[in-house]
């Protein structure tokens, strides 16, 4: 353990605190694996927070950033660069049909980018923006505030004004918070960080109603959902609506930071020039990657693998459930799944981590485990053989 604990010294004395890390260093990854810096091999069941959507350093992805990195790396946003319209194109082309994309670094960034855009829709008398409980946004003070938890806010008071939350899946509550200062409602149709939660199709149908009735703008948070993930290149396809704004990062870049907020033509020219800015946004480095994804969802048909898989995974996890009696809730879509326990899911996931599978454990009890949208059949079921032997040890 020479090498860990010279890593470990280092974090120790150099690198703020403000992680939660398990005792592993990553060294290098290929597809669904890893290996730590002891040469250990891992499945990775959540590579990245769904960062590495096509697996750890994917070869269309690879080959585009060092084909990008030897011409030129960073263009200021005051001069045009081949690729980012091309990639906006690329965006508007598998979303909205007409629109346009401002380029981030983060889904904090595309948030507060999506928030500006609602507020400017408003015109100074709609400002407020109505998110829901166990949401997550980011780690801005903004986002924090938007954020469904009050775990991320606590210490950080006073907070910006302009934000309230409401239940999940509950049309009543959501009605009864609107008021004539609303200018937009933000939700994740799938709660990662809060716990794997699915909006239902009818409740997002009838928020998109309300919205369109009462004149206000409808942002999803595809952060986590987008790219694939659920089957569709964006989850808002799974439920027949469109929203007026779309933000975007994680899987977007296959490894590398980059966010977006995607927003429909009719709105998309209200963020002109002065008014919102990314130093880094939409590099021609980031592009080149961001690309090269669709490139490989595309000519892999990749969306339809991610269906298949999904079935067959949420379909085995059911079969644990009957045989394992603290296994509550299996829920998800696609390759976003979620598993409830009626116990705290830490000690699984370290056992997990201990027999070489990699997946997390959020809410403290539900498990997420969000594998690559490109996952082989066999790495599924070689992870499902290490979920049942740890399950089996804790109820043994």
């Amino acid at each position: 353990m020479g090498k860990m604990k010279e890593v470990t010294d280092l974090y120790n004395e150099y690198v703020m605190p403000t992680y939660s890390r398990s005792p592993l260093c990553i060294s290098r990854g290929k597809g669904a694996e890893v290996w730590d810096i002891e040469g250990k091999k891992y499945l990775d069941f959540f590579p990245g927070w769904a960062v590495s959507g096509l697996g750890h350093c994917p070869k269309k992805v690879v080959k585009a950033v060092k084909d990008q990195v030897g011409k030129i790396m960073h263009v200021s946003n005051n001069y045009m660069s081949e690729l980012q319209p091309l990639l906006a194109k690329k965006i508007i082309e598998h979303s909205f049909g007409s629109g346009k994309v401002f380029f981030a670094n983060s889904g904090a960034e595309a948030n507060e980018a999506a928030v500006k855009l609602a507020r400017k829709y408003g015109q100074g008398s709609k400002f407020e923006v109505i998110t829901m409980e166990k949401s997550f946004h980011g780690r801005t003070l903004a986002m924090i505030t938007a954020t469904g938890q009050e775990k991320v806010k606590l210490g950080f008071y006073p907070l910006p004004e302009g934000f309230k939350s409401v239940p999940f899946n509950d049309i009543a509550a959501l009605k009864g918070a609107i008021t004539d200062k609303t200018a937009a409602i933000m939700l994740e149709p799938i709660q990662g960080e809060g716990g794997i939660n699915v909006a239902g199709k009818e409740y997002i149908q009838e928020v998109r109603k309300i919205c369109d009735d009462k004149d206000m703008l409808l942002i999803f948070d595809e952060v986590q959902t987008g790219i694939g993930r659920t089957g569709e290149m964006f989850c808002y396809k799974n439920y027949g609506v469109e929203p007026d704004i779309i933000t975007l990062a994680k899987a977007l870049g296959g490894g590398v930071p980059i966010g977006a907020m995607v927003a429909k033509k009719e709105i998309a020219d209200l963020l002109g020039p002065g008014t919102h800015a990314s130093t880094f946004g939409g590099s021609p480095l980031v592009c080149a990657a961001s690309l090269a994804v669709f490139e490989t969802i595309e000519s892999e048909n990749i969306l339809k693998h991610v269906k298949a898989m999904g079935e067959h995974l949420i379909n085995q996890l059911n079969k644990l459930k009957k045989k394992f009696p603290f296994i509550k809730e299996v829920r998800g879509m696609g390759l976003m799944i979620g598993v409830e326990l009626t116990m705290e899911g830490d000690p699984i996931f370290k056992s997990c981590l201990n027999h070489g599978l990699l997946i997390n454990c959020t809410q403290k009890n539900v498990l997420r485990i969000m594998p690559p949208i490109n996952i082989k059949r066999s790495q599924i079921n070689k992870g499902l053989r290490i979920l049942k032997k740890v399950f089996g040890e804790v109820h043994a």
